[in-house]
């Protein structure tokens, strides 16, 4: 099966996005992608936390909605729509949600963002919690590749990345990790974590990113890529800028690894 991690630089201005993201996805279908994934905040870079609120919508209803749901149609891919805003219990917040379509324009999975990110250097200050509202269940879902194969696909958003017990328990074959990764905490850990949630795991990890300096002034790492079981980097963008990750999975060669290295059901003796 063939995925493609979708690395952009969105903007404060959502139809700019949508139209960027369109560009891209069409660019993967193109080159045979089943599965194609957006980064986190895809839709919006705002320039403060309010405009997250003010481009939130209910769920299964909203105009970022309808152009995943349409543009998976249309290309007859399976597209995970990194996160977007949509409402949350606390009318003050969101929930940074990531909704997968399929090629039939169905929503066939919601995750709402667990772990909040929150980072303070004393250059740099984020705190997620200001304007998101966690979720609170992980989520997976079954995709059908078109050779036949089931594949188990397990949800995520970046700062999850550093919380193994997560992972664990969505059993997954392929792992997601939508990300927004500053350029900071990027450099230092986005691949050796990537890395080592899929090698714990036995799974895929495909993981697009935000990649380069945005206009409210923050500059995300970039280096979108998809790893293989064993933990190595199958396919990476290295630069900055929007563009694709894309590799093939192989779920024969993803048995064969967990028989040989049963990690998964380990009993201590």
């Amino acid at each position: 099966m063939s995925v493609a991690a979708v690395q952009m630089v969105s903007t404060p201005r959502v139809q700019d996005n949508l139209a960027a993201a369109q560009a891209l996805l069409t660019q993967a279908a193109r080159q045979g992608a089943e599965l194609a994934v957006l980064p986190e905040y895809f839709c919006l870079m705002g320039r403060q936390d309010g405009d997250k609120l003010a481009a939130c919508e209910a769920f299964g209803d909203g105009p970022i909605q309808a152009f995943l749901s349409r543009t998976a149609r249309e290309l007859g891919l399976w597209i995970a729509g990194g996160t977007l805003p949509l409402r949350a219990d606390d009318e003050r917040r969101v929930r940074n949600s990531s909704l997968v379509f399929a090629p039939d324009g169905a929503c066939a999975a919601r995750y709402d963002k667990v772990h909040l990110f929150r980072f303070d250097d004393g250059r740099e200050r984020y705190d997620e919690a200001r304007a998101i509202e966690p979720g609170a269940a992980p989520a997976a879902f079954t995709l059908m590749a078109r050779d036949g194969g089931r594949w188990r696909v397990g949800l995520s958003v970046c700062y999850d990345l550093r919380f193994p017990e997560l992972y664990r328990q969505l059993a997954a074959d392929l792992l997601l990790v939508p990300s927004a990764f500053t350029h900071t905490t990027g450099q230092a850990h986005w691949e050796p974590l990537l890395r080592a949630r899929a090698i714990e795991n036995l799974a895929y990890v495909a993981a697009p990113a935000q990649g380069g300096l945005h206009e409210n002034g923050r500059r995300t790492w970039g280096h979108s890529l998809v790893v293989d079981p064993w933990g190595v980097v199958m396919a990476q963008r290295a630069d900055e800028g929007p563009g694709l990750a894309m590799a093939v999975l192989d779920g024969e060669r993803l048995a064969q690894l967990r028989r040989q290295l049963p990690a998964l059901d380990h009993r201590a003796l």
